[in-house]
């Protein structure tokens, strides 16, 4: 499980952008917290990936 997380990570982030992107223009502040979330989930990815 290890091994495929970072990509998990990654798809999480993607899906959250897309929400930022469709939420963005109705709720702004729902929007910059699913922005820091899905940054977070990126983030982790990366790490995740590179410390592997």
């Amino acid at each position: 499980m290890g091994e495929w997380l970072w990509i998990l990570l990654l798809a999480l982030g993607g899906f959250l952008i897309g929400g930022v992107i469709s939420v963005w223009k109705t709720a702004k502040f729902f929007a910059i917290i699913l922005l820091l979330l899905a940054l977070l989930a990126i983030a982790g990815g990366v790490v995740w990936y590179l410390s592997t």
